[in-house]
């Protein structure tokens, strides 16, 4: 079940990464709904969250747990906002949004569209938080 998150993993297709390790990785979303938006997927290729293991779901969620520290340092919000949704794409991800408010959470609203220069600005702030 190889999807564009697997070429990500592969680094067939480029992406700001924030984190890595050798089971799970973190990078900026393509579509942010804020800046600093990032998924945090395992390197498994597993369609629905659930269906992981329990150590590689415990595993998964203290990763994201670290990462959404880094995020929190790097850009202002009031807290970091988390969602499993799984429809958009075939692999397992974990979303974490900084928020000011709930309706920056909501996946109806208008995506960013963010310069190169942006993600790279927002990335170095996360890996040197």
């Amino acid at each position: 079940m190889s999807s564009i998150f697997t070429k990500i993993i592969n680094g067939e297709i480029p992406a700001y990464k924030i984190a890595e390790d050798e089971h799970h990785i973190a990078f900026l979303d393509a579509m942010p709904l804020v800046k600093g938006h990032t998924l945090v997927i395992p390197k498994k290729e597993v369609d629905v969250i659930f269906d992981l293991e329990s150590e590689e779901f415990k595993n998964l969620w203290g990763f994201a747990q670290n990462v959404a520290k880094k995020i929190k340092n790097a850009v202002p919000c009031v807290r970091i906002g988390v969602a499993v949704v799984g429809l958009e794409v075939p692999h397992a991800h974990i979303h974490l949004i900084p928020i000011n408010k709930v309706e920056e959470m909501n996946f109806k609203n208008e995506r960013l569209q963010l310069s190169a220069e942006e993600y790279a600005d927002i990335q170095n702030s996360i890996l040197n938080s």
